[in-house]
């Protein structure tokens, strides 16, 4: 991919590290703390958190052990953030996590996470979530359905290689997937005519689904609890099969532990409260980046993390944990059989009859379109970056003439994200990445070890709260979740290692001139 630039090699001095890590000058600084830390919110938010607490309630068959899936995930989110916290401050410039790791183990890391991010991270998140928009447009226009096909290309026969079944998926473009890539589309060209108008966008869309979650919390508390959930969920029943030495089928009749049980169901609880680090991708346009982008990477974790836990308990409130997938009313299904796994719709409904469950598919094709924009705007700033050094397509470190933004990076994410829509294979391709965006979360912590180390003399504006002992606690707690997914996740897992470890011989035949 791209020409004969070679990044610069690891600072050496105190002089060359500033050098090498300079503010970008060519970008225009147009996101305050406002637009920084509605960014990080508005990237975390999108419909993760109205659907996946059905899968980790079947999982852990527990009321508190749902709470507790939530809480790890607030855990390592949040010391996660602050300790990117120290990185972004240390290294305000476009591309953020790309730049963390090429500067502290070496560009072959920060290659690998661009390639991957740019394969399927970023670009399969965005198409997921632009579908999820198109499936509950669904509701109100039965027209628009997966089912409704323009071009209906072929089906994808599965096959088996090992543990793993893949295919399976159809490829083609139906309704459904067409609204995703007009989404797209349109956030896409959107985002060219400045990042101050993408801010802008990403603030009124941020405030909205803020807004419906802190809603949901409030009415919840005001008008959403049932009898007859509060007797099933709470009291002695919270914990039933919470105990460490409880044992809890998984499938295949395979019995694991309560700790190993919480690492599997971080699978849902992880990815919907991901993408935080999407700011620092847009570093190089933070002003006053060595305050503003730790201060916003704690207040949107810190804020959207207390609503997840918060929309849980009304959950809980609301409906019973247990139910039955053939059951006829909402509280016969509970939480772990709600239509589609639709929770948010489920609770909204059991409040206030139909009319809720039509406010919620509104409020979450609202997040999901912020979550969509936040995405295009800092996604595209990665590839930007890793062009800028040689490692992507040379024509990607194109700015617009006026408006001063990567608009090249923009329509480059934008065509890649179109086909993923149509290929029927981006919501499986973000199952088998779990594991990989795990490993980069962890790479990159331990790079601040790494650059404590190598570069003791560099400015650091921020330090991270509780180094070194909540940042190692962080690395053990996600090893922990990466090999127990590893183990019983085999079809998540092994594809998400081989589409990051095929990063490695296209890295080396860039370097011997292969234009790759």
């Amino acid at each position: 991919m791209g020409t004969d630039v070679r990044p610069p090699a690891q600072a050496s001095s105190a002089n060359d590290w500033a050098i090498h890590t300079h503010q970008d000058q060519e970008l225009v600084k147009g996101l305050g703390l406002t637009s920084a830390t509605m960014l990080v919110m508005g990237s975390m938010i999108g419909s993760g958190i109205f659907i996946v607490s059905a899968e980790i309630s079947r999982e852990v068959q527990s009321p508190a052990l749902l709470v507790g899936a939530w809480l790890i995930t607030g855990f390592l989110t949040i010391v996660g953030a602050l300790s990117y916290g120290e990185l972004a401050a240390m290294m305000p410039r476009a591309g953020g996590q790309y730049v963390y790791l090429r500067e502290s183990l070496g560009p072959l890391w920060g290659f690998l996470y661009g390639w991957t991010l740019f394969l399927v991270i970023q670009t399969g998140t965005i198409a997921a979530v632009g579908v999820a928009c198109g499936k509950f447009l669904g509701i109100f226009w039965p027209a628009i359905s997966s089912s409704n096909w323009i071009l209906h290309f072929w089906k994808v026969p599965k096959f088996a290689i090992g543990p793993m079944t893949l295919g399976g998926m159809d490829v083609g473009l139906n309704t459904q997937n067409l609204v995703a890539i007009l989404v797209v589309v349109a956030l896409s060209i959107i985002n060219i005519f400045g990042v101050k108008t993408g801010a802008l966008i990403q603030n009124i869309f941020t405030t909205a689904k803020v807004s419906a979650l802190l809603g949901l919390v409030i009415f919840g508390i005001l008008l959403g609890r049932n009898a007859q959930a509060l007797a099933a969920n709470f009291g002695a029943s919270f914990w039933n099969h919470s105990g460490l030495g409880a044992l809890h089928d998984v499938g295949g009749g395979v019995l694991v532990s309560t700790l190993t049980v919480l690492a599997i169901a971080q699978v849902g609880s992880l990815f919907s409260a991901d993408a935080w680090n999407n700011v620092t991708f847009t570093a190089g346009e933070v002003k006053n980046p060595n305050r503003n982008l730790p201060l916003s990477l704690a207040l949107g974790t810190g804020v959207v993390i207390a609503l997840y836990i918060g929309c849980n308990f009304i959950y809980l409130s609301a409906l019973p944990l247990s139910g039955s997938a053939t059951g006829s009313t909402l509280l016969e299904r509970g939480i772990q059989y709600a239509s589609e796994d639709r929770v948010g719709t489920a609770v909204m409904t059991q409040m206030f009859g139909s009319i809720g469950g039509a406010l919620m598919a509104v409020a979450i094709m609202i997040s999901g379109f912020g979550c969509c924009n936040g995405l295009i705007l800092a996604g595209a700033r990665v590839y930007y970056a890793m062009a800028k050094d040689g490692l992507f397509f040379r024509n990607v470190a194109r700015l617009h003439p006026g408006y001063k933004t990567p608009a090249v990076s923009l329509m480059v994410q934008m065509v890649w994200t179109c086909v993923l829509c149509v290929s029927g294979s981006y919501g499986q391709l973000l199952d088998y990445i779990i594991f990989a965006v795990l490993v980069f979360y962890i790479l990159t912590i331990f790079g601040l070890f790494v650059l404590r180390r190598t570069h003791p003399e560099a400015e650091r504006p921020y330090k991270a709260v509780g180094y070194p002992i909540l940042p190692a606690i962080y690395i053990v707690m996600a090893l922990f979740i990466d090999v127990v997914l590893l183990r019983y996740k085999p079809q998540y897992t092994w594809p998400g290692l081989f589409i990051v470890l095929l990063g490695i011989p296209v890295y080396y035949l860039r370097q011997r001139g292969f234009r790759v």
